[in-house]
């Protein structure tokens, strides 16, 4: 060899081992590759278009076609059905034999074997498009309109609570908010003096601020519709006693005995409520246990003969348990529907007074068994944080069962009413909102929080 190629004789034999080998395996793989696919070619021939052709599918299973197909059974008709009907199952067909086709070498793939497998995939997608019958069903049944909200109520309501809104705790709320869109730290010191100077009590307020600065974030705190909003939302929840409506067909007669301070409207509400009741076809007795004020007999009389209920009444002077233990007899004799008695009033801090309503409910029991059905405080809501302690000392010597809060149309303080049903728990059965006996509202917490914290223009 040349020496210019830079290669010694043994390496130049070496070099043509290496190039010799790599040819002769070329050569064999190819000789190889051929036998494989005349193989290949030599089956196809000796299957032959004679041969079933859903027989060739199986050697290309796969999840979509099932393992051993039954042109006879009833699934089998379906696919001929849905490939006639919509114009895509047609385009699909007529594109699935082309796919073999273009896949296979010798171009020779038997065309009803791939027609068979394209009939095979095509009904599944039939059922995912068929809706469920029954699913429409819990669809619509939700739409149903529920009752509106008697917006009438809120505005009957609304002008019995203006001066509660206009100069009490929701005014003084109104005017901390006043112009703001947010609200700096100290709002929550300007909150408090509210609700502190405010008649829910003392109690209520800080429970309501302690509630606010735990439940609010600081970025609700600069919010003044946030603060609004929770405020509005809490009233509602402590006024909504978890308690079942009054029921004056729970027994007969049914028994209710009325007792409050001087002066709260214990027998004006008596007489409101025989109205209500007389209006709804019962049959109302009413008890004058008010011995000592002067003209109370007389003032329950007239309401009687307006409402055309009866009247037990006594002398001037006379032992009210026994003024009260006549009456309930004769609702027993003559079958009424509702008993409603009389007290005198009295001053909560006097002992031996509170101990003669207990004597009263024991003369009561003896006229009736199970009597009295329900005890209510009226409580005149001008009296402001007085009503609570009111009511805490009443209820402690007396067994309680409700409120009737009066007079809420001539006073700013309505807000004592969130005092007493957070700090004692009772629920507030009736509201006067006026002189007239449509006046004396059965209480609906969320008529009246609406009534309450809504502006007066947006319940007109």
């Amino acid at each position: 060899m040349d020496p210019g190629f830079g290669l010694s004789p043994t390496e130049i034999y070496e070099l043509l081992g290496v190039a010799g080998g790599v040819l002769g395996t070329g050569v064999l793989g190819w000789l190889v590759v051929r036998r494989a696919r005349a193989s290949r070619q030599r089956l196809i021939d000796e299957a032959g278009e004679g041969r079933p052709s859903r027989e060739l599918p199986r050697r290309r299973t796969s999840a979509l076609e099932p393992a051993t197909p039954e042109p006879e059974a009833p699934e089998a008709e379906e696919p001929d059905e849905e490939l006639q009907t919509p114009p895509p199952a047609r385009e699909v067909a007529r594109e699935a034999p082309a796919r073999p086709r273009a896949a296979a070498s010798g171009g020779a793939a038997p065309a009803p074997a791939v027609q068979a497998r394209g009939a095979d995939v095509l009904p599944f997608p039939s059922p995912a498009v068929t809706p469920p019958p029954a699913a429409p069903g819990p669809i619509e049944k939700p739409t149903a309109p529920a009752p509106p909200r008697k917006k009438k109520d809120v505005a009957a309501l609304a002008p019995g609570l203006a001066r509660t809104r206009s100069t009490g705790f929701i005014a003084g709320l109104g005017a901390l908010f006043a112009g703001r869109k947010e609200l700096d730290p100290s709002i929550v010191e300007g909150l408090e003096k509210v609700l502190l100077t405010a008649d829910i009590g003392v109690k209520t307020s800080q429970k309501l601020l302690e509630e606010i600065r735990i439940s609010l974030s600081r970025k609700e705190l600069s919010n003044p519709d946030a603060i609004w909003a929770f405020l509005r939302q809490r009233s509602a929840e402590i006024l909504s006693q978890d308690v079942a409506p009054i029921d004056f067909g729970a027994a007969k007669p049914f028994v209710l005995l009325t007792i409050g301070v001087n002066g709260s409207g214990k027998t004006t509400t008596i007489g409101k409520l025989a109205a209500k009741l007389v209006a709804s076809g019962k049959k109302v007795t009413l008890g004058a246990g008010d011995t000592f004020r002067a003209a109370a007999a007389e003032q329950l009389e007239i309401w009687a003969g307006r409402t055309g209920a009866s009247l037990v009444r006594g002398k001037e002077g006379a032992d009210p348990s026994s003024v009260i233990f006549d009456a309930v007899k004769r609702g027993v004799n003559e079958g009424a529907d509702v008993v409603i008695c009389d007290t005198a009033g009295r001053l909560h801090t006097k002992t031996d007074l509170m101990q003669e309503l207990q004597k009263v409910r024991r003369v009561i029991d003896k006229a009736c068994p199970g009597a009295p059905h329900e005890t209510w405080l009226v409580i005149d809501s001008t009296s402001g944080q007085n009503a609570i302690a009111q009511a805490q000392i009443f209820t402690k010597d007396l067994q309680v069962s409700g409120i009737v809060l009066t007079k809420l149309d001539g006073t700013a303080k309505g807000g004592v009413i969130l005092g007493i049903a957070d700090q004692l728990k009772l629920p507030v059965r009736f509201v006067g909102i006026g002189e007239r006996v449509e006046d004396l509202r059965e209480f609906d917490a969320e008529e009246f929080v609406e009534a309450l914290f809504e502006p007066p223009a947006l319940l007109q």
